[in-house]
């Protein structure tokens, strides 16, 4: 027997991470609730919250207050051209674990170690530090440093992290917010940087989509910029919607 019921997986994707929170509310209002959750990037700090036992309402709500931007600051750049000074203080002050391990529910984060050049999903360590650094997309912001080596964004080597929980679920929900948009118009340097890292990391979303119980991809969300907030209500329900579709097309017990 399986050690989970119900796994969840929460893609990378900027500000898209509006969706994840709609696409978590409507499963919760199906009575489907994740036994554990494995995210990266922005589905690591969304998971984060959902794991500590707080509502996809309560989530956005915290979010909305603009915490990307207003924690974000222009540097020298050095290792990165933004800092993200506050996301450790806002989880520090929203969430009430420390660890990963003393979160409501099983959580796991893909984290890319700079040094030996491969990924690590963790479940266990510094809550803020780690999730920090899972969010710390190459170039744009400043690697995270834990132990003795440094760490980036797991979407770099993996951005849906089904590999920690697939083996230990009986059926996984695969939620990617980050497919390419081939009509986008890349206007700066931001710009450029996000969009060659997300070329990277869709390279396995086909084999993934194939091993889920449900597959969701919003349609139409790779028009929403990933460093914009200035959506985060249609995003939530673009989420959403899918969600409720892709149940409709394929219903899921609770």
């Amino acid at each position: 027997m399986k050690k989970f019921k119900t796994g969840l997986v929460l893609s990378g994707g900027g500000t898209r991470g509006f969706a994840h929170l709609g696409i978590i509310a409507a499963l919760f209002e199906k009575g489907i609730v994740p036994d554990v959750i494995s995210g990266t990037s922005v589905g690591a700090i969304v998971g984060v919250f959902i794991a500590s036992g707080k509502s996809p309402q309560e989530v956005l709500a915290i979010f909305k207050k603009g915490w990307f931007f207003k924690y974000t600051k222009l540097h020298i750049p050095v290792d990165g051209l933004l800092k993200l000074d506050g996301l450790k203080e806002v989880i520090q002050k929203e969430i009430k674990a420390k660890n990963i391990e003393d979160l409501q529910f099983p959580f796991y984060v893909s984290v890319s170690n700079l040094n030996t050049g491969s990924v690590e999903y963790k479940n266990n360590g510094p809550l803020g530090e780690t999730v920090l650094a899972s969010a710390s997309i190459p170039i744009l912001f400043s690697p995270v440093k834990l132990g003795t080596d440094l760490y980036v964004d797991g979407g770099v080597v993996d951005n849906l992290p089904v590999k920690p929980i697939q083996n230990h679920c009986e059926k996984m929900i695969v939620c990617n917010i980050s497919p390419i948009n081939p009509k986008a118009k890349v206007k700066n340097l931001i710009q450029i940087t996000s969009r060659t890292f997300y070329m990277n990391v869709n390279a396995r979303t086909n084999e993934i989509a194939g091993s889920a119980a449900i597959y969701i991809e919003p349609e139409g969300i790779d028009k929403f910029d990933i460093l914009s907030l200035s959506h985060a209500d249609k995003l939530y329900k673009l989420g959403y919607d899918s969600a409720i579709k892709a149940l409709e097309k394929q219903p899921l017990r609770p």
